[in-house]
């Protein structure tokens, strides 16, 4: 397997960066050695679940090219991705005389590389940072993209911004210390890839089943190195989501409600694969795709160890929440729904009927 793998990242107006795959956390300081820290302030932001195994690491590679390391903790888990956490972490940078020039480096999964984000972006109206995602699910989606943000009243990523990072610098080793759940409801965004733009890449990930199970390295790395290429390359074309970018939010609309309804009880990856399953049945019912196509998309999904139906949740109950969610139109959802595996269109005519329809589905149906 090679010492590291590198995704360039260019968005129309904004400066360049790199996507670096690496086997350990050495190589992080020679990547972010370019930038000339030797006099400045770093402040690596992390969780009560990641920084007591990763952040003294990361804090000793750093500490060879700038000049003041110092890490923050924040209790980890999705309730605590909110602006009183910005507020904390805002104070403590103050504390600790950050100015414009010095750097954040977000080392952890999805909450804390949202969260971090929308604090670069904002403290001092914008300074630099740098994503070092630990989680499957952050190394192919959070991490990549700009998209910064924090929930709002229980209403996720309501608030934030869009803010590029210096750099994505992944440490594919971290994934060994991630509890099976947490490291297989990275699966959730990785097939949406396969089923949104690539039909080969969704084979494969059904053939590598089980090595990707194990978390072989020599597995991992090929499936996060083409998912990362997939959302660069759709990123890349639409940065602000005015166009195609809306596609990688198949299986979110109806997942963000179920996440949220559930009090966040569920993983992000597992909110949209029982979301994906939704969306999947609409497009089969309009004859898009056929039943076998909607029944192997569902197993792929079950054989992942995701959920493809929900409990507790009433259909009203979910359609009201998705009409509060942030990708409503002047009230109209912007509804992803596939027209073959590995192809997406945006459809802003599904109807209330067929989510109900779908979402009556995934309450009836086993697994």
């Amino acid at each position: 397997m090679q010492d590291t793998v590198r995704i360039p990242v260019c968005y129309n107006n904004s400066p360049c960066y790199d996507i670096v795959l690496g086997q350990n956390a050495e190589f992080i300081e020679s990547e972010i050695s370019q930038f000339n820290l030797s006099n400045r302030k770093v402040a690596i932001v992390t969780d009560s679940n990641v920084g007591p195994l990763h952040a003294h690491t990361l804090e000793k590679e750093l500490q060879k090219i700038a000049k003041t390391v110092v890490v923050y903790t924040f209790t980890a888990g999705e309730e605590n991705k909110n602006l009183s956490t910005v507020q904390a972490l805002y104070e403590f940078l103050i504390r600790h005389i950050f100015d414009r020039n010095d750097v954040l480096v977000a080392l952890g999964g999805g909450v804390v590389g949202d969260l971090t984000g929308f604090t670069a972006a904002t403290y001092l109206r914008g300074i630099r940072f740098f994503q070092a995602p630990t989680s499957l699910l952050a190394m192919v989606d959070s991490s990549i993209g700009g998209k910064t943000g924090v929930d709002f009243a229980a209403y996720k990523n309501m608030v934030g911004a869009f803010y590029m990072p210096s750099g994505v610098y992944m440490n594919l080793s971290t994934i060994k210390t991630l509890p099976e759940r947490e490291y297989l409801s990275g699966m959730g965004e990785i097939i949406k890839h396969g089923l949104i733009k690539d039909q080969s890449y969704y084979s494969w990930m059904k053939e590598n089943c089980e090595a990707i199970k194990k978390r072989e390295l020599s597995t991992v790395l090929p499936l996060v190195q083409k998912s990362c290429n997939i959302k660069r390359d759709v990123v890349e074309r639409d940065p602000k989501e005015q166009g195609e970018r809306a596609l990688l939010n198949f299986g979110h609309s109806i997942g963000h409600a179920v996440e949220k309804l559930m009090g966040f009880q569920l993983l992000h990856g597992e909110c949209v694969a029982i979301g994906m399953v939704g969306a999947s049945y609409i497009s089969m019912k309009r004859n898009l795709i056929t039943e076998d196509e909607f029944l192997d998309i569902k197993q792929t999904i079950a054989r992942f160890n995701l959920p493809t139906s929900i409990s507790g949740l009433s259909a009203d109950e979910i359609i009201s929440v998705m009409g509060n969610d942030k990708k409503v139109d002047a009230g109209t959802i912007k509804f992803i729904l596939l027209q073959h595996i590995g192809s997406a269109i945006v459809d802003t005519t599904v109807s209330k009927e067929e989510i109900r329809m779908a979402i009556n589905y995934l309450s009836d149906v086993e697994g």
